[in-house]
């Protein structure tokens, strides 16, 4: 993965809102719904819907997205390659967390089941 300082940068300005619409294609288009991703993000960020909607109106960047974010104590079992590289060898932390969530939405598209996305211990 690019790990430069240029690349987290470009991540960490990057908008929520931006980004959104493309995880609801994603996953509506596979059969999932819209619901099912705002249970993903919420286990991840504890960001309910009103509050999801808010960030989207907002226009926040993901480093405001995940500043604002109680991150699930499990995320660190959020493993494997997004991209083509491994999450858990994603040194800057912030664009760790954006990967992860990036996971989570590739998971659900490929019509994982909910409780194993979640990773429920």
């Amino acid at each position: 993965m690019n790990n430069s300082a240029t690349h987290d940068q470009r991540i960490a300005t990057m908008t929520f809102s931006s980004v959104y619409p493309h995880y609801v294609t994603k996953v509506e288009k596979k059969g999932r719904t819209q619901e099912e991703l705002h249970q993903v993000i919420e286990w991840l960020t504890g960001f309910d819907d009103q509050k999801i909607q808010a960030l989207i109106h907002e226009k926040v960047s993901f480093e405001s997205f995940f500043e604002q974010a109680t991150l699930n104590p499990d995320a660190y079992l959020i493993t494997g390659t997004i991209c083509g590289y491994r999450i858990e060898d994603i040194e800057n932390p912030l664009t760790r967390q954006v990967r992860y969530l990036d996971k989570l939405v590739d998971e659900l598209a490929k019509g994982r089941a909910l409780e194993k996305i979640l990773r429920n211990s």
